[in-house]
């Protein structure tokens, strides 16, 4: 009977417009039940898994991803949340129960594709074939230690996240026979303080996640990872450096902990994600995020040299200015959006009259900062710029500034303004022509 229903269940899944669709209903189904599935990390395990091809630009494989999910929810295949629709989906149960049946060839080969997600294993499963297994999820177990197999000779994806405080090491032996393997998802295991030189022989690794883990050093040979897209290392506290990853140049989605100097990503110009924090970030499309790092003026001068940076948010930093001694060679041409929050000891941001393309600014909390472009720092003896700013300007949103008394120094007419939000600003008593 339980077939039966499944074979009725099939035709929403036969009916899917496309194979790249129905490969991201069963890729979902490697979660566990009810679980909620970020749609960006989603998006981010399909590229790399080549579900979606990633080869001509990040940004239309991302928009191509959450056409992907949309259709599955407009087909009842995917749900969203009411509170988080934007952000998170997730699977019936018996949807899930269907996308496993098709996963495994209708249980003719269970091997193929297994999920012993949050069923609280203590080590790896027991499985006939490893060299026949092509995707295994567990996560969410309590897994204490991972030793040598026989070959996965065939596996793409292993998920192994959120084992938590239970496993604490990774043997060698494990990843020597994992050729085809290109998603390796390893977070939120907190005591996981190291990874085995032989890491290097993943040859075909696209997607690695060691965020929330104790990982202290990038072992030896990670540098060889050539083919690595995606690699995450947020809130890695014990991470002591991440020096020379500027070397794997295939890399185009970076995430890490509080480790890196602006100098170390200033050879990123092949990025197009970045995000360094010293705990957590937002998460931006073609973006350098910085949050709750304690930024000296001469390093966050680096920040102009990111040439392909479109989005930046500064939120939680301690910096005094951003310097411009040639603003001829500042490079904010393709920033669009701007969101600097809860920064202290800023006075001034006239760095931002060369982001002549700028559409959204967002300025919140933001205490001590009296002016946006200082009339002094733009006038340098009897020379001054003829830069008319903000002139693309649609949306401005001034929040909680207590000191702000001006934009600029004149009036601004702000031609494309269509949106404007100004709240706690006590002192700023003049903004439009």
């Amino acid at each position: 009977m339980e077939d039966e229903i499944l074979s009725i269940l099939k035709y929403s899944y036969d009916n899917l417009k496309s194979e790249h669709v129905k490969s991201c209903l069963l890729y979902c189904a490697l979660f566990p039940e009810d679980h909620r599935i970020s749609k960006h990390g989603l998006v981010e395990y399909m590229i790399c898994e080549g579900i979606i091809d990633g080869s001509e630009s990040m940004e239309r494989a991302q928009n191509k991803g959450y056409e992907i999910i949309g259709s599955l929810i407009r087909a009842s295949l995917l749900m969203e949340d009411e509170k988080k629709a934007l952000r998170e989906v997730f699977m019936h149960d018996v949807v899930r129960e269907m996308a496993l049946w098709i996963a495994s060839d209708f249980r003719k080969h269970k091997d193929n594709f297994i999920v012993r997600a949050c069923v609280g294993l203590q080590e790896l499963p027991r499985v006939k074939n490893w060299n026949v297994v092509k995707r295994m999820s567990l996560m969410s177990n309590k897994i204490g230690r991972v030793s040598g197999s026989d070959g996965c000779l065939e596996l793409t994806t292993l998920f192994l996240q959120k084992n938590k405080k239970s496993l604490v090491s990774i043997s060698g032996e494990f990843f020597r026979f994992m050729p085809r393997l290109v998603v390796l998802d390893l977070s939120y295991n907190i005591n996981l303080s190291e990874l085995p030189g032989e890491i290097s022989e993943l040859v075909s690794l696209k997607y690695l996640n060691m965020s929330f883990t104790g990982i202290q050093c990038l072992p030896v040979g990670f540098l060889e990872l050539k083919n690595l897209i995606h690699l995450d290392l947020e809130d890695t506290s014990e991470l002591s450096s991440i020096v020379g990853i500027s070397a794997l140049v295939n890399l185009k989605s970076q995430h890490t902990g509080g480790v890196t100097s602006l100098g170390t990503i200033r050879n990123l110009n092949h990025m197009n994600h970045l995000w360094f924090s010293s705990r957590s970030v937002f998460q931006l499309s073609q973006a350098l995020a910085v949050k709750s790092c304690q930024l000296k003026s001469s390093n966050i001068s680096l920040l102009s040299s990111m040439e392909k940076v479109h989005e930046l948010l500064l939120d939680g930093c301690t910096f005094s200015e951003i310097k411009m001694d040639v603003p001829e060679n500042a490079c904010f041409m393709n920033l669009s959006r701007i969101t600097l929050q809860h920064c202290e000891c800023v006075r001034d941001l006239t760095w931002m009259m060369f982001a002549s393309n700028l559409t959204v600014l967002f300025i919140c909390d933001v205490k001590e900062v009296e002016g946006i472009i200082s009339k002094e720092k733009v006038y340098v003896g009897e020379e001054s710029s003829d830069i008319v700013p903000f002139q693309k300007l649609r949306t401005l949103r001034l929040i909680d500034l207590p000191e702000l008394k001006t934009m600029y120094w004149s009036s601004l007419p702000f031609r494309c303004l269509t949106k404007i939000v100004v709240f706690n600003c006590p002192k700023l008593r003049k903004l439009l022509k």
